[in-house]
């Protein structure tokens, strides 16, 4: 070898080396071209997590696998820890879309290429409890108020900055606003500014923080697409929204994870909390073994069990009904449960008929309405539930749905419609109430409460 060679040589590994350190990777193929759908997203509760079988659900997640199967694509997500880290990502066209439940403000769309809005939220400040909360900008003098860098709230807050000189914001580089609102309930800083869908759910972990006032109108949510997309890619995201909202499967989708986040009385929630460290402890063995019999997740079981009898075992009811699952004496006979007070007797009776309630319904009703309407009638009754599903059926709505079910079951307490059904009066609004708030429980105790492994679970809700 010559010494110009060996030197080209040394320049040229030079050369590889400083490429492979910084240079901009190739953006990717698109997919018509390869098959496969790159989406970049963030880890949170409206977006994309993995849930108890370590499989990826989310709203946005099932956004884009509908999508992508329309289409025939494989998919491939992208975890962005940050808010600048998806924009870079978009930015080097290493995703063709983001899916992260952006908010495609006027500032944005002036940067980046969105597609159709599907959603809108509000941006709300969220406070810790003080002795005069924040109604105005006005009022935030003195208070540390945390917001995501490079997120809608920091445009947000600018445009209000014009008008209220004084008001001040210190810009977190952290995944999303749910990290933001713990700091807030751990006293670490005063407000937060949080999205609307994202407040709803983490209100039911939070429940002594307090909604003061909003930044602004609401936010259109959209997904953001890669500038070097063709025209033929953006047809296709918009000709399959549109489809979904004709079609109600947005509504669907949204029905499945943001349907029963209202919030529960604080008292609930804390009561819930606090009761995990000593009731649920002792009472964790009867779900376990009640999982194991029947596969269904034993925190569904609990949530079940706390909506009923706040886990007290030696509750009695007015009407007769006894014990941690407050069954009647003749669902217990039928069950073979011997004494209703008797927390392990009770758990398994109750799981049995759970189990039983989703077997009565017809094969049509599937996935997580199945379990959300045999809640319901675990409540009021089959006989009711199946009374409005025929009422369903003659309004028009989806009696197989229980987003449709839901806004029907209210109905079965008035005169007009009692009256013509086969089972008769119901009071159909308590028993929405208690499947919604059966759902917040499970939430909460997914969030904090780890799987049973000592059996497989059927998975029956996202969470």
């Amino acid at each position: 070898m010559t010494w110009s060679n060996y030197f080209r040589g040394c320049l040229l590994s030079a050369v590889l080396a400083l490429c492979l350190a910084g240079c901009t990777p190739a953006p990717i193929p698109a997919p018509e071209n390869s098959g496969e759908l790159v989406v970049v997203t963030r880890n949170s509760p409206t977006t994309y997590y993995l849930n108890a079988k370590s499989e990826a659900v989310g709203f946005e997640h099932d956004l884009v696998m509908q999508f992508a199967e329309k289409q025939g694509w494989r998919v491939r997500f992208v975890l962005a820890e940050t808010l600048p880290d998806l924009f870079e990502i978009m930015k080097k066209g290493q995703a063709h879309i983001a899916a992260a439940g952006l908010s495609a403000t006027d500032g944005r769309r002036r940067s980046h290429r969105f597609g159709p809005t599907y959603g809108q939220v509000k941006e709300w400040v969220v406070c810790r409890p003080m002795r005069q909360l924040p109604q105005t900008p006005a009022e935030m003098a003195g208070l540390r108020l945390e917001v995501v860098a490079q997120s809608s709230h920091v445009e947000s807050l600018r445009l209000l900055k014009r008008r209220q000189a004084d008001l001040a914001w210190v810009e977190m580089n952290v995944p999303s606003s749910e990290e933001l609102l713990e700091r807030v309930e751990l006293g670490l800083s005063d407000c937060a500014v949080a999205d609307s869908d994202s407040f709803d759910i983490a209100r039911n972990f939070h429940p002594i923080l307090a909604r003061t006032f909003a930044l602004g109108n609401s936010q259109p949510q959209a997904w953001m697409v890669e500038q070097r997309m063709g025209l033929k890619f953006s047809r296709q995201v918009m000709r399959y929204f549109q489809e979904s909202e004709e079609r109600g499967e947005l509504v669907r989708l949204r029905e499945r994870y943001f349907g029963h986040v209202q919030q529960l009385e604080e008292a609930d929630v804390l009561g819930v909390l606090e009761k995990r460290g000593t009731l649920l402890r002792s009472l964790a063995p009867h779900f376990y073994r009640a999982q194991n019999e029947t596969d269904v997740d034993w925190r569904l079981l609990a949530a079940v069990a706390y909506q009923e009898s706040h886990w007290d075992a030696q509750a009695v009811s007015f009407t007769g009904v006894r014990g941690i699952m407050m069954l009647t004496e003749d669902t217990a006979d039928h069950l073979g449960v011997k004494n209703r007070l008797d927390p392990r007797e009770s758990i398994l009776g109750g799981a049995r008929y759970i189990i039983s309630l989703m077997a009565a319904l017809p094969e049509e009703v599937v996935d997580t309405d199945r379990i959300w309407m045999a809640l319901a009638a675990y409540n009021v009754g089959m006989g009711h539930v199946q009374d409005a599903r025929s009422l369903a059926q003659k309004l028009g709505r989806n009696p197989n749905t229980w987003n449709d079910l839901k806004e029907v079951l209210p109905l079965l307490s008035r005169g007009k419609y009692a009256s013509k059904l086969k089972y008769g009066y119901a009071r159909g609004g308590e028993a929405r109430a208690f499947v919604e708030n059966v759902r917040i429980y499970y939430d909460i105790l997914a969030k904090y409460e780890k799987p049973y492994q000592g059996f497989p679970a059927l998975q029956l809700i996202p969470g």
